[in-house]
């Protein structure tokens, strides 16, 4: 679908919505943030610790909330067993200028790369796949 098309039937009032973040749950916030604002190059924005619920919620991005979307990692400290991903998620996504490089980077840094650098299936950008400490998927894309 074009964006002439997507936006054609758009709601009426929807103009001034904009996407946030995507929040998703981590078991060990220490690991998630390293991995996040070390590997990835994202700065941690925030970070909020809510005693009386038993969580904290961190904010991370690579810009600040008012013009970027973001993500929030929300750490529940009671929970020691590894979350269940589901089979609905799917990935997040990352542009990157240089998809091989960037994964020979990770790579050297212990990051686990399910499906390495190269031409997406079908035809389309190079991509590869990374995960995260508690296993989601992150897609490369290469925009040099």
């Amino acid at each position: 679908m074009s964006e002439a098309a997507g936006s054609a039937g758009a709601a009426r009032g929807t103009e001034k919505y904009r996407f946030l973040h995507t929040m998703i749950r981590v078991r060990d916030l220490d690991a998630s943030l390293a991995f996040y604002t070390g590997e990835l190059g994202m700065r941690l924005l925030r970070k909020r610790d809510y005693p009386s619920g038993r969580f904290t919620l961190a904010f991370v991005g690579y810009g600040g909330e008012e013009n970027h979307t973001v993500v929030e990692l929300t750490h529940n400290w009671d929970q020691k067993e590894p979350y269940v991903l589901g089979s609905a998620f799917g990935h997040l996504a990352i542009a990157v200028p240089d998809v091989a490089k960037a994964c020979e980077r990770l790579k050297e840094a212990g990051v686990k790369i399910p499906r390495p650098a190269g031409p997406m299936a079908h035809g389309g950008a190079n991509i590869a796949f990374i995960e995260d400490p508690d296993g989601y998927r992150i897609e490369l894309v290469e925009r040099p």
